[in-house]
């Protein structure tokens, strides 16, 4: 992982915290560290979940960068299609470098395709930002083909991610509750039995599995810059970014290894179903 300062914040990134919106400069940074470091494992569990042949139409709700459009790209062949969604221009602008791949604006709350045109939807990591997140599963089951599979995985608990919960907990005291509830915010999807109730209301077979994961930084200072700069808070101010990173520097040591790089666990929930 090449050194987080070489890419600068913009003063102009980040809004909509809550909803995972960021900007163009804060996509770069989440493309090129973020995906490293905690994403791009799960991009084959989560296609692999999918049953993705080559051949099939696959929709990406929420595809952010494009990690998992990407590798669906090369399972799918010639014959197959797939399609990337999201409704972040930052991301998308980041995403369109790849070719093969339609990267289309807009939200999962109102699919821009006919009914029954894909075999496959996936969403690695945007439900908890949806904000119907019922009416987002009726527009997957709306357009998936009879016997479509839909896969959608979401953190597991923010206890059971003690790395994070350090860092929330640190936010809350040196920030306050904005600032802590802004990166809490991916955590809010993590109770097995309700992901798997919502999918239920639309979807048959419903099995929701938690998968382990780590995520894995190379040190304090990459960690802090690529939750900070390339996600939730992208628009802290710099005096609020240096007093956040001096006192992690100091009270996040527990997840680090004699080498400085940072390691914890980092588990998933991955819901998988059928259509209609």
């Amino acid at each position: 992982m090449s050194d987080p300062t070489s890419i600068q914040p913009n003063a102009d990134t980040g809004s909509g915290a809550d909803r995972g919106q960021v900007a163009a400069s804060a996509a770069e940074i989440y493309e090129a560290f973020f995906l490293p470091a905690l994403f791009d494992q799960w991009v084959g569990p989560v296609l692999d979940a999918a049953g993705v042949m080559e051949g099939d139409q696959l929709l990406d709700i929420g595809c952010g960068t494009g990690a998992v459009a990407r590798e669906a790209l090369t399972r799918v062949g010639a014959d197959g299609r797939v399609v990337g969604l999201d409704p972040n221009d930052g991301m998308l602008a980041v995403a369109r470098r790849t070719r093969g791949v339609e990267w289309r604006t807009g939200a999962a709350e109102d699919l821009p395709f006919e009914d029954l045109t894909f075999d496959v939807a996936v969403s690695q990591f945007a439900m908890m930002f949806f904000t119907d997140r019922e009416q987002a599963v009726r527009e997957m089951n709306r357009v998936l083909q009879p016997k479509g599979r839909v896969v959608i995985a979401t953190w597991a608990s923010l206890s059971d991610t003690p790395g994070y919960a350090a860092v929330v907990d640190l936010l809350d005291r040196l920030l306050g509750r904005d600032a802590c509830d802004a990166l809490r915010a991916p955590y809010n999807m993590g109770d097995k039995g309700e992901l798997g109730d919502l999918l239920t209301t639309e979807f048959s077979n419903v099995r929701v599995t938690q998968v382990e994961g780590t995520a894995r930084f190379d040190s304090i200072e990459d960690w802090v810059h690529t939750d900070i700069r390339g996600w939730t808070l992208s628009d802290m101010s710099d005096e609020d970014y240096n007093r956040l990173l001096a006192a992690a520097k100091t009270e996040l040591t527990q997840f680090t290894a004699q080498s400085g790089k940072v390691s914890f666990p980092a588990p998933a929930l991955i819901a998988v179903g059928g259509g209609h």
